[in-house]
């Protein structure tokens, strides 16, 4: 009988091609997949919540996968994960769920985080993890435009790819969290479009350098054309926070 087990993942994107399986590149979900093939002695097929791309981090990305085999010890399994997995990805709980969960289907909500530095000095520690911003930024100026983009809208202005005829999503909170080298961008929405996020982040600090105006967004928004939009952030600045069910 088959059993299905949820994963909770952590991982630092930089080295890898991004979360969902390449023909040619090595991706995190197939990394782990590989281990649990290892270790469970039949082939597994993860499902996640949702991709990240490559460069992009995760400290709370969800995924499931199925196993006929009887997993009798949780916690030895996920050190034995850790020892055949790289550094950079680790499965921080497994639990066994209900066939009806679904990591992708079944997200109520996402929450990415983006860091921003804005000290003139960037620690080398934090390069692989922040985006240094050189240029003065008008918070206040920010904020307004973050409450433009949050919401219900069309965005396909900020979609670098059709996902479809539906690029309608919701926008519960954009937030701005203060730190002592600069900010961080929260994120908190129903679903994401392909670099969506890091779109917005774009068109955000596009704002708080004076390039566009707090009109030109929401004109940007009613356009639903992806070159009206700024140019989007680099993707290491970037990190899945949390999925929610």
């Amino acid at each position: 009988m088959k059993r299905r087990y949820k994963m909770q993942i952590a991982y630092d994107g930089t080295p890898f091609s991004g979360w969902q399986r390449q023909p040619h590149s090595t991706s995190i979900q197939e990394l782990i997949e590989k281990a649990l093939t290892i270790l469970l002695k039949e082939p597994i097929s993860i499902t996640g919540s949702g991709r990240t791309d490559q460069g992009v981090h995760a400290r709370g990305q969800v995924a499931h996968f199925d196993t006929s085999t009887p997993i009798e010890h949780i916690p030895t399994l996920l050190v034995s994960l850790a020892a055949l997995l790289p550094p950079q990805i680790r499965i921080q709980t497994l639990e066994m769920v209900q066939s009806t969960f679904h990591a992708r289907y079944g997200a109520k909500k996402k929450t990415y985080h983006y860091h921003i530095w804005t000290n003139p000095i960037q620690c080398p520690f934090q390069f692989p993890y922040t985006y240094h911003v050189y240029t003065p930024l008008d918070m206040d100026l920010m904020a307004q435009a973050a409450k433009k983009l949050s919401g219900t809208h069309d965005f396909t202005s900020y979609c670098n790819q059709g996902e479809g005829k539906n690029n309608v999503r919701t926008i519960y909170r954009i937030d701005f969290a203060l730190t002592s080298d600069g900010f961080v961008v929260q994120i908190e929405g129903n679903g994401f479009l392909y670099k969506m996020c890091r779109n917005l982040v774009g068109t955000l600090l596009a704002v708080g350098k004076g390039k566009i105006s707090l009109d030109d967004v929401e004109k940007i928004l009613s356009k639903r054309d992806r070159k009206a939009a700024p140019a989007a952030v680099p993707p290491h600045g970037l990190t899945l926070e949390q999925v929610i069910y």
